[in-house]
């Protein structure tokens, strides 16, 4: 495979399928069109990062001829497709997968933890080439399954290969990064000096969510000479839309007028509550704004549905060997802001280009940001 130009988040929109495109547990589609040459989107430092991980290499060929009964399958974890957020931008990419290669692309949704084993076997029994795991979740199924299945290739978003399985990808992202900077961007936005954060599930993965974006406030607090204070709360799940707007209902009523979400579609309803409220939210994983486009100031991106793309094909086409653990960021461009930026520019003008300057500090390791409770700590002793 020929690798194509550098990606850069600033051309994407990133807003994925709608929900009403999203019908049913099962959802298939069957392209068998002709390949179109693929144009990688993920960025020099991500195909470095692939190449090294992986072992594979390009001898700068064309791809093999799309094989149209090659078929790829993607499981979800317990938000749903039909999340607005994480799962929905992962199907993005599965979609665009199919249209690019005539590949066969599938989802079976999880309804509960117990499912992901299920749903993994129906997976390998349908005779998938390549299972994809979504969220941390997921973890210890998908090892399992990977040595269980050494026939099958798997990848995993947003977990890891524990146990050295030839033939699964981990896939992680410095979600920190992006969230860093959109915490940079809600001090800077706060009139009331108190900015707030919903959460899904607590985890090592989504604890960087959290650090990322309360390190992100105390750079601005520091560059701007501000004080503005953070409050968190989690919510214990990624399906419940209510209890993301009851949480957001009473930090709005303790004062907080910027709220940031890592929730899935619970986190809808923290957008929703902002709405009501009248006040600022930043959406999570792919652009939101669409949700809401006077409320939503930006969003954290993690562009999963590139990755889902570009991974599948070297897995599929040989170029990457399985076995391996990726990790994208900023460098990669595989996380940022989202490109709308008309409320920002609105209320709050040249605020989005300094964001941007912050994550060019981020890509260039001036600034490294703190994943976890501890390294925030020790990041705010250093400014």
């Amino acid at each position: 495979m020929v690798l194509g130009e550098r990606y850069s988040l600033k051309d994407a929109a990133g807003t994925g399928p709608k929900a009403h495109d999203l019908e049913g547990e099962m959802h298939m589609i069957d392209t068998k069109m002709t390949r179109r040459a693929f144009v990688g989107t993920m960025g020099a430092g991500a195909m470095a990062v692939l190449a090294g991980c992986g072992g594979g290499s390009s001898d700068g060929g064309e791809a093999p001829a799309a094989d149209a009964n090659v078929k790829v399958t993607m499981i979800t974890d317990t938000g749903g497709v039909n999340d607005q957020s994480f799962n929905q931008l992962s199907w993005a990419g599965m979609q665009q997968l199919g249209a690019d290669t005539g590949w066969e692309v599938s989802y079976i949704e999880s309804k509960q933890d117990a499912d992901y084993m299920t749903n993994i076997d129906k997976a390998v029994d349908d005779g998938a080439a390549l299972i994809w795991g979504v969220g941390f979740a997921m973890g210890d199924a998908v090892n399992e399954a990977a040595e269980t299945n050494p026939d099958v290739q798997f990848a995993i978003v947003d977990s890891t290969n524990n146990n050295g399985a030839a033939n699964l990808t981990g896939v992680c992202f410095k979600q920190e990064e992006c969230s860093f900077a959109v915490g940079y961007i809600a001090a800077r936005a706060s009139k009331s000096g108190k900015v707030g954060f919903v959460g899904g599930i607590d985890s090592e993965v989504m604890q960087a969510f959290e650090q990322g974006y309360y390190a992100g406030i105390e750079y601005a607090n520091k560059e701007q000479g501000t004080s503005v204070t953070y409050t968190g709360q989690w919510a214990d799940n990624f399906g419940d839309a209510a209890k993301g707007k009851s949480i957001a209902q009473k930090m709005i009523q303790d004062g907080a007028d910027v709220l940031y979400h890592a929730a899935g579609g619970t986190g809808v309803g923290m957008i929703e509550a902002c709405t009501e409220a009248g006040v600022y939210a930043i959406g999570v994983d792919m652009d939101q704004s669409y949700l809401a486009p006077e409320t939503v100031l930006t969003s954290a991106l993690k562009r999963v549905d590139q990755a889902v793309i570009q991974i599948s094909q070297e897995l599929i086409n040989g170029e990457l060997a399985g076995g391996s653990n990726i990790t994208l960021g900023a460098a990669e461009d595989s996380v940022g802001i989202a490109p709308t930026h008309d409320v920002l520019d609105a209320n709050f003008p040249g605020l989005y280009d300094d964001a941007l300057a912050v994550i060019e500090k981020i890509k260039a390791g001036e600034i490294v940001v703190p994943k976890s409770a501890d390294e925030l700590e020790t990041y705010k002793a250093s400014l």
